[in-house]
């Protein structure tokens, strides 16, 4: 039997790790009482094989065997490619 396996998706927020991309999923929730909108962000450690997705990118997550102390996920695959606006130091004044 075959079990049916986690998914999220989810925003890169960093991926200056080698095959490791930091995926922060953002889930919302009613509180019970006040009935007010709550924003739950968590952050995931996803393995990034050919290390495809970039900071911005918006990727689908998989639950996975541990990988690593902190890996339980892998990329699936990227939904929609992330606009970085890329500034060098010289293009900053004072």
């Amino acid at each position: 039997m075959e079990t049916k396996r986690k998914t999220r998706i989810g925003k890169v927020v960093g991926d200056k790790m080698s095959k490791t991309v930091i995926v922060a999923v953002d889930t919302p929730r009613r509180h019970p009482l006040y009935k007010k909108t709550i924003r739950r962000i968590v952050k995931y450690y996803a393995h990034d094989e050919e290390k495809k997705s970039k900071v911005g990118d918006t990727v689908k997550i998989e639950e996975t065997r541990p990988l690593s102390k902190l890996k339980r996920w892998r990329v699936v695959e990227i939904i929609t490619k992330g606009e970085v606006a890329e500034i060098k130091p010289e293009e900053i004044t004072n």
